[in-house]
Order: C-alpha cells, then sequence, then structure tokens
C-alpha cells in the first residue's frame, strides 16, 4: 500500500512538472512571437511613413518646379507647329540672356497636344508645364536627381534638394499613426545619422538591453540621411498584449498547483488515517482478549469442575466484571463513533465548575492510592458558574485525569489548578512524565492518534479519550491545549463563565 501511494504521488509529481512545463513553453512562444511581431511591424510602419513622407516631397518639389516654370522672370516657353513631324513643339530656356545664350533651349514635343499654334498660349503653357513635370521632372525627384533642362530651374531644384531637411514632427505624426493601425502605441524616438550602404539586416545590432532601435532607413534628395527609431522597454509592450494570456496560464497553473496539493495531502491524510486505524485495531486486539479470555476460563471451570458455592460466586464475579470491562470498551467506542458522525446533544445548565471538579476527583481518588501518586490541588476559592453539561464535562475532566494516571511516572505527582482569568474559569492538569514531541502536540486531539513509540504501547489506550475531549470543550465554547517540556505536561482547559 505504501509502495503504492509513493508510485502515485511520484507519477502525479511528473505530470504536474511536465504540464507546468508545456504551460511555460507556450508562454515563452507567445512572447517570442510577440517579439517577432514588434519587430517587424515598427520596422514596415518606419519604412512606409518614411515613403510616405518622401513621396509628399516629390508632389511639393514638384508643385515648385510647375510654379518656376510659370514665372515670366525666371523662364521663356515657346512653342511652334513642327509640319513635317505634324506636332507642337515646345522650347524651354532661362529667361537670363546670358544663360539663354550659355545653353541651347530644351525642345519637347507634344504628340497629345492637337492644337496648331504659332505662339504660346495660357492654356497650352499650363498644359506643357504639368506634362513635363510629370513626364520629366517627376522621375528626377523620384531618383533624387538635378536634371538642368534649364540653367535657372537646375540651380532652383539643387538649391531646394540642398535646403532640404528632415522633418521629424511631421514624420513623427505619419510614424504614429502608421503605428496605430498596427496597434502600437507606444513612445519613439528618432535618430538622424550619416547614410552608409550596408546589407539588408532585419536585426539591428544597436538593440541592447531594454531599447530595441529600428533597422536604418535612408531619407534624402540632396543630402541622404540615414534614420532609425527606438523603444524603450519593449517587453512591457509584449506584456501588455499578452496580459490575458498571462492571467488565464497562471490562473490555470495555480488551479493545478493547488489540485496537486490538496491530492497528495489527501492521499497522505488516507494513509496516516489508515497506520491510525490499524494501531487501534491492534489495540483493540489486545484489549478484547484479556476480558474475553477470562469469561472463557472462568465458564469452563463452572461447567466442568464441581465447585462449591463460593467458588462458583467468586467465578461469576469474575465473568461479571471482565463483561462490564467489555460494556465500557464497546461504550467507549461507539461514543467515539457518534461523534464523529454528528454533534453530541448537550444537556447544558448552570453548573458549579468547582463542585463538579471535587466530584471527578473524588471518584478517583482509588486510582490515585493504586498508583500511589500524589495530588496537589490550587484551586481557587472562588465560585466558577458555567453553562455546561454536567455529565459529558465530567467525563471530559475524568479522561485528562486518566490520561495524567497512565502517562505520569509511577509515585509521581500530579497537580491540579483551577482559577479564574476575567470571564473564564481555567484548568489545569499536569503530571510528571516523558515528553511528548513537539510534532505530535498538535495532533494528540486527532481520533485514533497515539504519540508513536514503535509497534508495541506499553500504556493501554485506543487513541479515542483525547478526542472526545477536544469535541466536548468545543461544543462548550472553550479551547484546549498542551504543553510539554522539562517531563512536565500541562493539559490546559478553559471555558466561559456563565453569563446570566
Amino acid at each position: 500500500m505504501k509502495r503504492k501511494i509513493n508510485l502515485i504521488i511520484i507519477l502525479m509529481t511528473i505530470c504536474t512538472a511536465l504540464l507546468l512545463a508545456l504551460q511555460l513553453y507556450w508562454n515563452d512562444e507567445v512572447y517570442q512571437n510577440n517579439d517577432r511581431i514588434f519587430r517587424s511591424d515598427v520596422n514596415d510602419a518606419l519604412e512606409e511613413s518614411v515613403d510616405k513622407l518622401a513621396n509628399l516631397r516629390r508632389d511639393e518639389f514638384a508643385n515648385q518646379y510647375k510654379k518656376w516654370m510659370a514665372d515670366t522672370n525666371l523662364v521663356v516657353i515657346s512653342c511652334s507647329y513642327n509640319k513635317k513631324s505634324k506636332e507642337m513643339v515646345f522650347s524651354l530656356s532661362d529667361k537670363d540672356p546670358v544663360l539663354r545664350n550659355a545653353r541651347p533651349p530644351s525642345r519637347i514635343a507634344l504628340r497629345d497636344f492637337k492644337q496648331h499654334l504659332d505662339h504660346i498660349t495660357p492654356e497650352a503653357k499650363t498644359i506643357f508645364i504639368n506634362s513635363f513635370v510629370k513626364n520629366f521632372v517627376y522621375y528626377d525627384l523620384r531618383d533624387a536627381k538635378v536634371y538642368y533642362h534649364t540653367t535657372k530651374l537646375g540651380e532652383l531644384l539643387g538649391k531646394a534638394f540642398k535646403d532640404e531637411k528632415l522633418d521629424t514632427i511631421r514624420l513623427g505624426k505619419l510614424y504614429r499613426q502608421a503605428l496605430a493601425n498596427r496597434g502600437i502605441k507606444e513612445l519613439f524616438k528618432f535618430h538622424t545619422f550619416k547614410y552608409e550602404f550596408h546589407k539588408f539586416d532585419t536585426n539591428n545590432p544597436d538593440s541592447v538591453g531594454k531599447v530595441y532601435t529600428t533597422r536604418q532607413f535612408k531619407y534624402g534628395f540632396g543630402n541622404t540621411i540615414a534614420l532609425n527609431a527606438s523603444f524603450a522597454n519593449p517587453k512591457l509592450i509584449y506584456l501588455q498584449k499578452m496580459k490575458w494570456i498571462l492571467s488565464s496560464s497562471l490562473f490555470l497553473i495555480v488551479i493545478t498547483l493547488g489540485c496537486f496539493v490538496y491530492t497528495i495531502k489527501t492521499m497522505l491524510t488516507q494513509k496516516k488515517l489508515t497506520l491510525l486505524k490499524d494501531d487501534f485495531v491492534n489495540n483493540m486486539t489486545h484489549e478484547l482478549k484479556t476480558p474475553v479470555a477470562t469469561i472463557s476460563i472462568a465458564a469452563e471451570a463452572i461447567d466442568h469442575f464441581n465447585l462449591d458455592e463460593k467458588a462458583k460466586t467468586e467465578y461469576i464475579s469474575i465473568i461479571r466484571y471482565q463483561a462490564a470491562n467489555l460494556t465500557h470498551l464497546i461504550d467507549q467506542i461507539l461514543t467515539n463513533l457518534v461523534n464523529q458522525q454528528a454533534i453530541i446533544g448537550l444537556g447544558k445548565k448552570k453548573v458549579l465548575f468547582n463542585e463538579l471538579l471535587q466530584l471527578v476527583i473524588q471518584q478517583y481518588q482509588p486510582q490515585f492510592l493504586t498508583s500511589n501518586s500524589t495530588l496537589k490541588l490550587n484551586l481557587s476559592t472562588k465560585e466558577m458558574w458555567i453553562n455546561a453539561d454536567p455529565i459529558h464535562l465530567g467525563n471530559t475532566i475524568a479522561n485528562l485525569l486518566d490520561n495524567a494516571l497512565k502517562y505520569g511516572n509511577h509515585q509521581s505527582q500530579i497537580t491540579i489548578d483551577l482559577l479564574q482569568q476575567e470571564n473564564s474559569a481555567v484548568l489545569k492538569i499536569t503530571n510528571i512524565g516523558d515528553e511528548i514531541p513537539t510534532e505530535y502536540l498538535s495532533k494528540i486531539f486527532e481520533p485514533f492518534f497515539r504519540v508513536p513509540t514503535g509497534n508495541v504501547h506499553q500504556v493501554k489506550g485506543y487513541g479515542l479519550g483525547l478526542s472526545y475531549v477536544h469535541d466536548i470543550v468545543k461544543q462548550h465554547g472553550g479551547y484546549i491545549k498542551v504543553t510539554s517540556i522539562n517531563q512536565l505536561t500541562t493539559f490546559t482547559l478553559q471555558l466561559p463563565l456563565y453569563d446570566s
């Protein structure tokens, strides 16, 4: 039986440990997955935001370029119809004569322009500018190159590229929106660097400790720079996203551990009760053998031997005495079984505790004489009235005295103290004998429990008396405790005084 219980406990421990390990592994996988998703999202969002800002700036440069082309103080736009190619040919040159003479004009044919004009009109100029910027300038802007279609336009665009600075406020708004679309609302900080070409790497070596830094992205038209974004303590972000998963996992772990501990405790308790009951049965067997054997011998003597009346009377007295012992033993067992299944019905009434104690002590005088024990009484003369059942409370005191006689040294002294403490009556019964080990002091009031002394108990008993005492005291609204030190064992019983 012991081996089976140990095997079950080992198997349950292994299963519980594996379950906990799987929970931890699963949580770690979820954490790592959130980490990968976060890294991917913040990098994708920054790349998207940089591209969007670059596109916005291209549109703005393109609109500015249109204004420069429309400014007659900067450039001259003319047109003519080429009869050979049947196309309108537009000419773009600098307004400044010096610049115009130094560079031939740019000529562009617009096949989609259907009008045949000898001179430029406002409408035609607008159509040409829009077409020129869309088909030529925008590609230059996309590649961040300055093409000198005219000297002045090239200089103006080159200067604009050179003066271009990263607008971190504008980029920050775009980045926050891109992060919000991915469910990220954490604070970030931009960092800019001199751009140097390097191979693409999904992991940024600058991401160490509690700070995560994105990859570097390039931005710029004239002076290209590199930039990235950093997030302080992203682990808190992961944990925030995992709060419900972690909570449910923690709840499951607590429930699992609670069930495991409760099951193990129940099994050990059952094992302990089994051992106690086995010990009880062994003790009962020995206790029953003596009176049964005595009754059997006496009955056999009466039946087979011609005894005179006096001898018969003696044997019948022996049978009656042993039968009374058996009856007392059975009553004690049945009383304890009733106590375990239901609360004992007490007939409480107003009782003088001093008087009840004296009565029980008087009834035990023969046992004191037999054991050659001396009795020392320290009884208060103050009357202590309590609300109690005199029969059960008297049995409780008798059990404590019987216990002191059994476990006290032969010819030793038993001390009984009765005193009043505030609104309680306190009874202390002390005997001199072997100390009760500390680890057993809290267990001696349990049913069937006896302090282990190996396979043989020098003092006969069933482990029921103190359990009965504890239940009766509890039902009287009091408490009982035991101390054992320096070969002095003291049972302290405290009961509330009668409240009129």
